[in-house]
């Protein structure tokens, strides 16, 4: 099992390692942006996210992307489409042009920059403003149906379930006393989720923000605006909604029909994919396992999750991956 003076001796040698505040500040000179000395390091994990403050004009704020995670190419598909979005009127936040060039590189850092946009936490209990997010969304799976990502992988159960969890078998993150548990779990786990997708049918995929949960979602008197489309990618329309429900069966029933309320509005929704929801919950965790353990070697997580990779973690996950074998047999929130 990965130990925490393996990672920390991994540490010094990690790309991030060396994305000290005074290179940050040199980067956002490097694009003719003056800064004025004030940086605040943004809650970011997968990337840093930093917010800079500028002699003229308002802050921005600026994404160093993670070495090796994504092509330049990809992460231009992704610009390409909030871009696409913001000219439909969508209220998204784009990456800013400068110098013809949305992509900058700086001493071997890739990184873009934002408009700063403010907003509060969504009151997603509140069905009015899950009715007003699921319009929101509905008119984002509009224009994300209109063409496919070229570069950008699709969500299933391959990339988001059996891929991760080879790497945290194949990397001995797991104990050796769990790791046939652990393994027979996720492969009755993975047997389940082939099974609701076989309920479901022919599912068609599209463009999707892909991580659409309440904290990528700020609210103001306007209404919601969705920020972060680092994870976008091809997959079932029912992966943008399901993060947005909590709470007890009778809950999510009800939350989902507010949802949908709205997003009907400019989307045509098949009710088959309601068989995917507890399938996408099981893969969510699978891949959750599996990103963490990808990005080990990052002093921020074992800083920031200090709790992954402990015999009480892994036997929480069996418990939980128990759970959801039974909850995918289950019928789907209401009759399809």
């Amino acid at each position: 099992m990965h130990t925490e003076s393996t990672s920390s001796a991994n540490a010094a040698s990690h790309p991030f390692s060396s994305l000290e505040p005074s290179r940050v500040l040199d980067a956002v000179e490097s694009v003719g942006l003056r800064g004025d000395g004030r940086l605040l390091a943004l809650n970011s994990y997968e990337n840093r996210v930093y917010q800079v403050g500028r002699e003229e004009g308002d802050p921005v704020v600026v994404k160093f992307y993670r070495p090796a995670r994504w092509s330049d190419e990809a992460i231009l598909e992704e610009h390409a489409f909030v871009a696409e979005l913001a000219e439909r009127e969508v209220p998204v936040v784009p990456a800013e042009v400068i110098d013809g060039r949305t992509l900058h590189e700086f001493e071997g850092f890739r990184f873009s920059v934002f408009p700063r946009r403010g907003g509060r936490a969504p009151e997603l209990d509140d069905p009015k403003v899950l009715e007003w997010t699921g319009r929101f969304i509905g008119r984002i799976h509009a224009v994300g149906g209109l063409a496919s990502y070229q570069l950008r992988p699709a969500l299933n159960a391959q990339t988001f379930g059996r891929e991760p969890f080879e790497f945290v078998c194949r990397n001995n993150f797991i104990p050796v006393e769990l790791r046939a548990t652990y393994t027979s779990v996720v492969e009755q786990a993975l047997l389940g989720v082939a099974r609701c997708y076989e309920r479901a049918g022919e599912v068609p995929l599209l463009r999707l923000h892909g991580d659409c949960h309440g904290g990528n979602v700020l609210w103001t008197g306007d209404g919601p605006h969705f920020v972060d489309f680092d994870d976008s990618r091809m997959g079932p329309a029912v992966q943008d909604l399901w993060m947005l429900l909590s709470g007890e069966r009778q809950d999510m029933v009800r939350q989902m029909a507010d949802v949908l309320a709205g997003y009907e509005d400019f989307c045509d929704f098949d009710p088959r994919q309601l068989y995917l929801v507890e399938a996408l919950r099981t893969l969510r965790l699978i891949h959750y396992a599996g990103w963490l353990a990808m990005r080990w070697d990052d002093p921020a997580f074992p800083a920031a999750f200090p709790w992954f990779n402990t015999q009480r973690y892994w036997q929480d996950r069996i418990l939980e991956l128990r759970e959801q074998v039974a909850l995918m047999d289950e019928p789907p929130l209401w009759p399809v």
